[in-house]
């Protein structure tokens, strides 16, 4: 979400240790000095803080990304192999579109000596259909058959999509208008995902377990109460809204999104609705010993930066 040296990270309650001696076994059961982490999607939202945390540790990574340090596209496969080359684990962002070419670049990946996988992964995604997350479904389904070392990681909505895509321009115009009700959303930090990454990346074998990591924050709001605190945080007004979810998928097609990309956040939000992801769960506790990072103190934070400046 790794050198021969033991590095820790520090947040405000606790020390994460991300230990850089592991080893890998690969599906024949050859055990090996852990190399090079390999992180897809590293200039994306939670890819970043992933690269950020292991070379903090003192960890060797691979970033990589269609314009990053180390070049990989899921549509040329051409690029796969130098981007594998020295990799002993990855991290795994599946793409919205053209996941068909998950399975292959998994299987291409153990061949090249990869170990251990850590996919990204949504909370619910076992309750979707076709229109939404079938990238994250597929990959969880390659990585468990890989014979490869396996983690997922389904997280909640993360608070950066207040601040960063998403909701950012909405709230930065006064009005965020959802098809939510009044269903809660513990809503997570994708700080506290990227460690929790970087710690199954890491971990020694022995301490490793292929299983399913649920992710969220440490309180449910709901949209509204999150609206309501992020004005509070900047001093402004800004309006929750409360669409039908006809009406949310007319603003999205008003907006300029293709029908697919309006089917999606439909189906996204359909999944909220049916209350799937709606109760905190204790995975970033249970992984890293300390309490996930709460709202309010991410809310203030991020006013502090002026990032929700009203529109000029």
């Amino acid at each position: 979400m790794t050198n021969t040296n033991t590095s820790t990270t520090t947040n405000t309650t606790t020390t994460t240790t991300v230990t850089s001696t592991a080893t890998s076994t690969n599906s024949a059961g050859n055990t090996a000095p852990r190399h090079d982490v390999l992180v897809l999607g590293a200039t994306g939202k939670t890819g970043r803080r992933v690269v950020r945390t292991l070379r903090a540790a003192g960890v060797a990574v691979r970033a990589a990304s269609r314009s990053g340090e180390v070049r990989f596209d899921w549509t040329e496969p051409g690029t796969w192999a130098a981007a594998l080359k020295g990799a002993s684990a990855v991290y795994l962002i599946a793409p919205d579109e053209g996941y068909e070419a998950v399975p292959g670049f998994v299987r291409q990946a153990v061949e090249a000596g990869v170990g251990r996988f850590v996919v990204l992964s949504g909370r619910g995604i076992e309750h979707v259909g076709p229109d939404f997350g079938q990238g994250m479904a597929v990959a969880e389904e390659a990585v468990r058959g890989s014979g490869a070392e396996w983690a997922v990681v389904r997280a909640n909505n993360f608070l950066q999509n207040f601040s960063e895509d998403l909701w950012w321009q909405p709230l930065r115009e006064g009005r965020l208008a959802l098809p939510m009700g009044e269903v809660p959303e513990p809503f997570v930090d994708a700080d506290d995902i990227a460690e929790v990454a970087a710690k199954l990346l890491t971990r020694d074998s022995s301490e490793h377990t292929d299983e399913v990591h649920e992710l969220s924050g440490p309180r449910a709001l709901t949209f509204g109460e999150a609206v309501a605190t992020v004005a509070r945080a900047t001093g402004r007004e800004i309006a929750y809204v409360e669409l039908t979810p006809e009406e949310y998928h007319a603003e999205l097609l008003a907006a300029g999104f293709p029908e697919a990309v309006a089917k999606a956040f439909d189906a996204l939000f359909a999944l909220h609705r049916a209350g799937h992801t709606a109760e905190p769960v204790d995975g970033v506790r249970r992984v890293l010993g300390r309490e996930p990072a709460g709202f309010d103190a991410y809310a203030t934070k991020i006013a502090a930066t002026g990032a929700w400046a009203p529109v000029e």
